[in-house]
């Protein structure tokens, strides 16, 4: 811990004009030595810290800055990894939102000081932890984006396992007749197979290539992957440091579509079917082999249907135009039809599809098939509502061709079938009741479906937990290609639907990640959100008392448990999120510059006005650092202001917020607290997947808790915000200050 703090309060920025910075540095308490400075981020000013830092007397071990957000001038007021240094924010948080000069203003910066001075006081400098590391990189998936994938790893410089259950290299795209056109003007079929892709990576000395092999078991963590494999050779141990998901798509089961014909007549058929035909020859009808003259295509065959899959799967239209040039250069007289609910060719596809428009025998309406029936002649008519013209029609051709969707090849097996059941179930159960424990079940087994491709060995299940739908994209807002399993990414049509060109793209962003993985934990530090952070929590398991808390509640399984129920810690697959401190019940577990000690110590620092001080509340308000910390800087800079009765404190997650803290406040005369964290939901997601989440229902608890100490609930509240939701924060601040204001103080500050 720091011994002898050194305080340093800038007066620049207009701070000086808000606050009086020679009151505020005989306020600081505890601090070894008091410094103020007009220019703190100047060359003058940085000189006059590192003085202290390195010489004699007074030589101080621990820095805080008062001066301008945590998050600028980071460069500036780096001190070296073994100096604890603490940011105050008063330029921000208090002189760009409060009023001159006065008395409550003067206060909230005198607390936030003395609360920086004890957090500097309770933290040591985090080491990195250290261990043998393998750098190698394990690619799953020999298609398009493996290969990439394993080509892009080895030109980087890395070595690749690239590990593939079929007996060949090259996945679906090697069996396609013509690819997508990717070069000007756009408009010519590209020549299909992976040919060149498959020579380069089996000839690539840094790949090691592994076909007709299946993962029986995944051990370990980032740098430390134990692989098992089962091969024609035998099993095979190997390690690797990262891996890139890579395991592509399958098509939506068409045997679900039986209102659209399919399994009704041989001669209704899926999009993947006439791949098949067309690059097997001539395409005729599967009934009777003759050449089609008329050829019907159904888009978003049971997709952008809440009863199959809601979503999109992007390449569908192109799909369908592809394989209408296909049946116009067999047949140039060949009549087609294209019925859509929207024609989505992004780009510069949009010249492929302006090209098959001008074809005068291409007819392609908006509308919906309400069904297809086989007519004694052998021919299909399909009923067809045109929703532009405003009429029903029947088409009479030779061959239809759903365009089914793209499944994700995570989402096989039972258990992503049981839980797309009890989605269905939780939506239409006739009671209360049904639906409740349907709902249950859908949140279970969102932690453990999966096709198990990988095997690990998790306490919270054997492979990657989806978002939705099926993806295991973790965090689609803000960290693409990131699961909620550390140093494990996913790319191409396993994260979300894709073409080809943009499946190339996704393997590189991948790669890069698993890189930057490996990369990390040789320096032991943290990925992502909190990238680069050296600390890691450390349990005193000697009072630990098996609840499994910490185990059940971190998103990322980074904590298995033995057979006693004891947490197990693997610090390379922590995101340092801190959400196993918050779910800790004994306060057993605590980061060496984050602890419950150091935020409890911060809490008491507040100075309480006296009980009968009137209209002197204080409110303290636990802020994430993602998203509610940078949008109220983000209030500052723009000069909204809100109360200055407000103390805030940024937390990692709002999941790491020990229930204690909250107690603790409510128990020292803290009149009302507050919770800000990241939305939550299917448009956006906390940083740490379920951290907010997990808060609202600690909090909800809570609530129970000082209700029972005769405390108004209604003094606890918690609130989700998005960054770009700035204007609105010093609104919520204010409207919850005028509610703590008309229940009063809080009745515990007479004891206090």
């Amino acid at each position: 811990m720091a011994d002898k703090v050194g305080v340093y309060i800038c007066g620049g920025c207009g701070i000086g004009d808000v606050i009086d910075t020679g009151k505020l540095m005989k306020a600081a308490s505890g601090a070894a030595t008091k410094q103020v400075h007009e220019h703190l981020c100047g060359p003058e000013g940085l000189t006059l810290i590192r003085q202290e830092l390195d010489g004699e007397a007074p030589k101080v071990d621990g820095v805080v800055i008062a001066a301008c957000s945590q998050r600028m001038k980071m460069d500036a007021f780096d001190f070296g990894e073994d100096v604890v240094t603490e940011r105050v924010n008063l330029r921000e948080h208090v002189a760009w939102c409060q009023e001159p000069n006065d008395e409550d203003v003067q206060a909230m910066a005198e607390d936030y000081v003395n609360m920086g001075i004890v957090r500097a006081q309770k933290a040591t400098p985090p080491e990195p932890v250290s261990g043998e590391v393998s750098k190698r990189i394990m690619v799953v998936g020999g298609g398009l984006t493996g290969l990439t994938a394993a080509i892009e790893g080895a030109d980087a410089g890395y070595e690749l396992l690239l590990v593939e259950q079929a007996e060949k290299l090259g996945g679906f795209l090697d069996t396609v007749r013509k690819r997508f056109p990717s070069d000007a003007p756009f408009t010519e079929l590209r020549p299909g197979g992976l040919k060149d892709k498959i020579e380069k990576v089996l000839y690539n000395p840094k790949i090691k290539v592994c076909v007709n092999a299946k993962i029986i078991k995944t051990d370990g963590q980032p740098g430390q992957f134990d692989v098992t494999l089962d091969t024609p050779d035998g099993q095979l141990e190997e390690r690797v440091g990262s891996i890139v998901m890579a395991t592509g798509w399958k098509p939506y089961d068409a045997s679900k579509l039986g209102h659209l014909g399919y399994g009704a007549s041989d001669d209704v058929i899926t999009n993947v079917e006439l791949e098949r035909l067309a690059s097997g020859g001539e395409i005729k009808r599967p009934s009777d082999g003759k050449p089609v003259e008329d050829v019907l295509f159904v888009q978003c065959a049971g997709s952008r249907d809440e009863n199959h899959l809601p979503y999109c799967s992007a390449v569908c239209c192109m799909a369908s135009l592809k394989h209408a040039a296909y049946v116009r250069e067999q047949n140039p007289n060949a009549r087609v039809y294209i019925i859509y609910k929207d024609m989505r060719t992004p780009g510069q596809y949009e010249a492929f599809y302006r090209q098959a428009q001008d074809e005068p025998l291409n007819f392609l309406t908006k509308g919906e098939v309400a069904g297809v029936t086989k007519r004694p002649d052998g021919k299909l008519a399909v009923q067809v509502t045109d929703s532009l013209l405003a009429k029903k029609m029947v088409v009479n051709v030779d061959l239809v061709v759903l365009a089914t969707g793209m499944v994700p090849n995570s989402a096989d097996g039972p258990l992503i079938r049981e839980l797309e059941d009890n989605k269905i179930k939780a939506r239409d159960a006739e009671s209360e009741q049904q639906r409740a424990e349907a709902a249950q079940r859908v949140e279970e087994l969102k932690q453990h479906d999966g096709t198990a491709i990988l095997n690990l060995n998790y306490r919270q299940g054997p492979d990657l937990p989806v978002l939705r739908d099926g993806f295991p994209d973790s965090h689609f807002v803000c960290f693409p290609y990131e699961t909620r399993r550390t140093g494990i990414y996913a790319a191409g049509p396993l994260r979300q639907p894709m073409d080809a060109t943009r499946s190339e793209e996704d393997a590189m962003g991948a790669t890069m990640k698993a890189i930057q993985a490996v990369e990390m934990a040789v320096a032991g530090r943290a990925v992502h959100p909190r990238s680069g952070d050296l600390s890691y929590p450390d349990f005193a398991l000697q009072r630990c008392t098996q609840c499994k808390r910490c185990t059940e509640e971190c998103p990322f399984g980074a904590i298995n448990e033995d057979e006693k129920g004891t947490p197990e810690y693997n610090v390379y697959r922590c995101r340092r999120c801190g959400i196993c401190m918050g779910a800790c019940p004994e306060r057993i577990i605590n980061f060496p510059n984050y602890s419950v000690d150091q935020v409890a110590s911060m809490i008491k620092a507040i100075e309480v006005p006296d009980e009968f001080e009137d209209e002197k509340f204080r409110i303290l308000v636990f802020m994430c650092e993602n998203d509610a910390y940078p949008a109220l800087d983000i209030a500052g800079m723009n000069r909204i202001r809100y109360s200055p009765f407000v103390r805030v404190i940024p937390v990692r997650c709002l999941g790491s917020v020990n229930m204690v803290w909250i107690r603790e406040a409510m128990n020292g005369g803290i009149d009302g607290v507050m919770l800000i964290g990241c939305k939550y939901g299917d448009d956006y997601q906390c940083h740490y997947a379920d951290g907010s989440q997990l808060a609202e229902t600690r909090l909800g608890n809570m609530r129970e808790a000082v209700e029972r100490m005769q405390i108004e609930p209604e003094r606890l509240k918690l609130t989700q915000l998005a960054i770009n939701e700035y204007d609105k924060l010093p609104t919520l601040i204010d409207e919850f200050v005028g509610e703590i204001s008309e229940m009063g103080m809080n009745p515990m500050r007479e004891f206090a």
